[in-house]
């Protein structure tokens, strides 16, 4: 492990002032400080997206209960189990996992130390067959990412049906990283939005298989935008790997649409950003073991629960037409409701 890959944050132990009088020395314990770990996914901190979440998450935590927060990032897959192991070993009271892919990770470290507490995002401790272990030290903290995905899709839909886009070529698309659940409910709820919008809207779908390597998905992305393709609003679903994805379209002088940050400050092709508050699952995880009031299980984030929505941001023309900022409030209410339920699976 390099010291690059290990960022210590926090505050250390430190002892109570012993107050004496008159010669007395009763001694005093010493506060105990909570120790939490951050892994992170191979994309890094600077990905702009998830793994950027949690640790804001994590440096609010630090600040507010005065815990001990350290992150260490992971370069490949390989790197899960030995560092989530190198925090559990060292009795941390809440190792975090960030990412779907670190399922069985988590789930073979925590059964190897059951008085740690885990969390992981995006998914659950699992077995080698990917099926939930139900670890009582465990809980996954889970996200309605097509709530959010919808929202952008029905902005793509819309700017496609009056017209507002660069090219009006009526096609849109998704880059995402790995075909996993949760890229895969982003990409549902946006392709089903869209086309409940605008029936006749062409969205198109791809996957880098990387979330790292930036130069990928800036590929991928302009496959979709060439003459043959024609795509003008282009929604990353890809983590560190999906910034180049939005480079592509401001080169192409076309949309793009950001994932689980706001990411207008990745691109000035960014118009919005489908959010979802890894920060807030995040720093409620820590807080529950501050408090003593962890619970194992799956908890689910989502609209309903302000867990997930969307961020406007470079909008073209400067503001959000009446027309379809009425129908983002109507979407998000029926959802919010339960009247409205975008598809986890990409239709």
């Amino acid at each position: 492990m390099t010291q690059k890959q290990l960022r210590f944050l926090g505050v250390g132990v430190a002892a109570l002032l012993l107050l004496a009088a008159c010669g007395s020395s009763t001694p005093t314990t010493p506060a105990k400080v909570v120790k939490v770990g951050l892994v992170t996914d191979t994309g890094g901190l600077n990905d702009k997206s998830f793994n950027h979440l949690a640790d804001v998450g994590l440096l609010k935590a630090i600040a507010d209960f005065k815990i001990k927060g350290d992150v260490i990032q992971s370069a490949t897959g390989n790197d899960y189990v030995n560092n989530l192991t190198h925090f559990a070993a060292l009795n941390y009271d809440l190792v975090i996992g960030v990412g779907f892919l670190m399922q069985q990770a988590v789930g073979t470290v925590a059964g190897q130390f059951p008085k740690v507490h885990f969390a992981i995002i995006d998914g659950v401790g699992t077995d080698v067959k990917g099926n939930d272990l139900k670890l009582p030290n465990v809980v996954g903290l889970s996200f309605k990412e097509q709530d959010a995905g919808a929202m952008v899709g029905v902005i793509a839909g819309m700017l496609e049906k009056d017209k507002l886009t660069p090219n009006k070529t009526n096609v849109i698309s998704a880059v995402g990283g790995v075909s996993i659940p949760p890229v895969n409910h982003y990409i549902a709820g946006y392709k089903w939005a869209a086309t409940m919008e605008d029936p006749s809207i062409k969205v198109l779908v791809g996957y880098s298989n990387d979330f790292a390597d930036p130069a990928k998905c800036k590929t991928l992305a302009a496959t979709q935008m060439n003459a043959q393709n024609k795509s003008e609003i282009v929604f990353q679903v890809a983590g560190g790997c999906g910034l180049g994805a939005l480079q592509a379209a401001g080169q192409a002088k076309v949309y793009s649409i950001g994932v689980d940050a706001d990411q207008k400050d990745a691109d000035p092709s960014v118009i919005a950003s489908a959010l979802k508050k890894v920060d807030v699952a995040t720093y409620l995880a820590i807080q529950s073991v501050v408090n003593g009031t962890f619970t194992s299980g799956v908890q689910t984030y989502s609209i309903a629960n302000g867990g997930a929505g969307y961020q406007i941001d470079n909008f073209p023309g400067g503001t959000v037409p009446a027309d379809i900022q009425t129908e983002l409030d109507s979407v998000m209410a029926k959802i919010k409701a339960g009247t409205l339920t975008p598809p986890d699976t990409i239709p």
